[in-house]
C-alpha cells in the first residue's frame, strides 16, 4: 500500500497544517492532540498544559510521490526543533517538537534524519524533538481544521503562520502541489 500516515508536533498545529496542505503527495491532514493522558481532550484542556498532550498534525501521504524522509525534512525546516516546549511565543508542553510514529521503520527514519541533521550541524543548538510511538490520538475540534485557509486575515495567521508558508514556498518549491 502506498498510503502512509505520520503524526508530528511542531508548535501550533495551524502552522504545520498550513504548510502540509500545500505539499505534493500529501493526501490528507488533520489537526489533533496526542501523547497525553486525557481521552479526547478539548482545546482548552490541552492549552492548560495539564493533559500532557501535544498539538499535532496527522499527515497522510502517498509514498509513490513523496517519502517520509522528505515529509520530515520539510517538518524540520518549518519549525525550530531546538526549543524545548516552545515555538516562538507559544510556550508549554503542548507545543513541544515531536514525531509520533506508527511502526519501527518510521522511528528509524526519524532518528536517522535527526542524527544526520545533527552531524551536519544544521542547527546551532541540539535537536530536542522527541521520537515516540503515537498514543492516545484524537482529532481537534472542527474549527481548527483548515484554520489558515479559513482565517487568513486572523492576526496569528498573518504574523506567525503566513511566514512559515512563505518559507516553505521559497525553500521547497519542488514539493508544491500544482
Amino acid at each position: 500500500m502506498s498510503i502512509e500516515t505520520i503524526t508530528v508536533g511542531g508548535g501550533c498545529f495551524w502552522c504545520v497544517e498550513a504548510v502540509f496542505e500545500l505539499v505534493k503527495g500529501v493526501e490528507r491532514v488533520e489537526s489533533g492532540y496526542s501523547n497525553g493522558q486525557t481521552l479526547r481532550p478539548t482545546y482548552e484542556q490541552v492549552c492548560s498544559g495539564r493533559t500532557g498532550h501535544v498539538e499535532v498534525l496527522r499527515i497522510q501521504f502517498d509514498t509513490k510521490i513523496i517519502q517520509l524522509k522528505d515529509i520530515l525534512s520539510i517538518f524540520f525546516a518549518i519549525h525550530d526543533p531546538t526549543t524545548l516546549n516552545q515555538q516562538g511565543n507559544d510556550v508549554g508542553t503542548q507545543y513541544r517538537s515531536g514525531i509520533y510514529y506508527e511502526n519501527d521503520d518510521q522511528a528509524n527514519t526519524a532518528r536517522t534524519l535527526i542524527n544526520s541533521l545533527t552531524a551536519q550541524k544544521i542547527f546551532d543548538q541540539p535537536i530536542v524533538t522527541e521520537v515516540k510511538p503515537l498514543e492516545n490520538y484524537s482529532a481537534a475540534e472542527s474549527y481548527h481544521q483548515n484554520y489558515f485557509v479559513n482565517n487568513p486575515e486572523q492576526g496569528y495567521c498573518s504574523y506567525v503562520v503566513a511566514p512559515k508558508v512563505a518559507k516553505f514556498r521559497k525553500s521547497f518549491s519542488n514539493w508544491m502541489k500544482s
